[in-house]
């Protein structure tokens, strides 16, 4: 996550309110980042990352539109300085895509039949017993 450049223009009002969350994932996606890779495979190394990013992302999402406890110029602020993911939260809004974890797990190319990801199949219709883990985000 990019530092806020105050030189420039003051953050809206209400920023005192998201900072110490978003500088606590900030400093967690650079623990994350700095991780050692031995042992794990090559799909496991990003999982932390994408899952700090989705928690960023659903931390202002919730704020916004959920309690409505920030202003739409807050908003707007913390997506064009890179603290949200736009499109993310964008298919959040729309019906059925709730839950979703990463826009990985959407895009029928990154798959090798040309479909979604497991992570997007209903769990009732998948083996109780059988642990299914995204390959994208874990």
């Amino acid at each position: 996550m990019p530092k806020v450049k105050r030189g420039r223009k003051p953050p809206p009002d209400g920023w005192d309110l998201l900072e110490p969350t978003l500088e606590d994932l900030t400093r967690q996606m650079r623990e994350a980042e700095n991780e050692s890779h031995e042992g794990k495979r090559k799909a496991e190394t990003s999982w932390p990352i994408f899952r700090i990013h989705h928690q960023r992302s659903r931390y202002l999402y919730e704020m916004y539109y959920r309690r409505h406890a920030i202003s739409k110029e807050l908003y707007e602020y913390c997506v064009a300085n890179g603290h949200a993911d736009a499109n993310l939260i964008a298919k959040w809004r729309k019906t059925g895509y709730e839950k979703l974890c990463c826009l990985r797990c959407i895009q029928p190319r990154d798959t090798n039949f040309g479909t979604t990801c497991v992570c997007r199949v209903p769990r009732a219709n998948l083996d109780e017993d059988k642990v299914i883990e995204c390959l994208h985000c874990g």
